[in-house]
């Protein structure tokens, strides 16, 4: 259970951070422009595209259009989308949680268009596009005493033969003869 001394702390917290940041005073979703505009407390208007935050990427305009502001004014709420942002996370630049960040930027990344980039993946595209990993592999069929027969892979190396000895030796087979070595 939570002490005395942990809802002062938390009060404390929150007159500091109402201090030290600007609160939202009204929200709205810029159809036109297809951005989100927040009006501050300081007077100052912050837009950003609807697709930039985490929870708004698929929205659609009227899932937007419905914006709420919660009573300390740092949180953002898109009842439609039962999504949240939290204002003093979007002035410093994070638009969504660690890991939706980094995918975010990962996506960017993978889409850069680099004249190189570019040049490399026409030279890909004439050789039949990126190269095939090769697996060269080779099947045993061994028979016990008791008459069971078990089924092996045996993959090769470029180096040679990787086969099991006890594999080869039982069967009295060499790597030369299966084309391994």
């Amino acid at each position: 259970m939570a002490s005395h001394d942990n809802f002062e702390a938390a009060n404390r917290r929150a007159r500091d951070l109402r201090a030290s940041h600007p609160r939202a005073v009204s929200a709205r979703y810029d159809r036109e422009n297809g951005r989100i505009v927040i009006r501050l407390s300081s007077d100052v208007d912050l837009s950003f595209p609807a697709r930039a935050a985490q929870g708004l990427e698929r929205a659609t305009p009227s899932e937007l259009q419905d914006i709420e502001i919660s009573p300390s004014g740092f949180g953002i709420h898109f009842p439609k989308l039962d999504a949240d942002l939290y204002l003093p996370a979007i002035l410093a630049g994070f638009f969504g949680s660690k890991k939706w960040m980094a995918s975010s930027l990962g996506q960017a990344g993978g889409k850069s268009r680099t004249a190189a980039k570019q040049a490399a993946s026409r030279a890909n595209g004439r050789l039949g596009g990126r190269p095939k990993k090769r697996t060269d592999a080779v099947g045993i069929t061994q028979r016990s005493s008791g008459g069971a027969v078990t089924s092996r892979t045996l993959h090769k190396k470029r180096e040679g033969c990787d086969t099991p000895r006890s594999v080869l030796g039982s069967n009295r087979l060499r790597c030369e003869s299966l084309g391994i070595a």
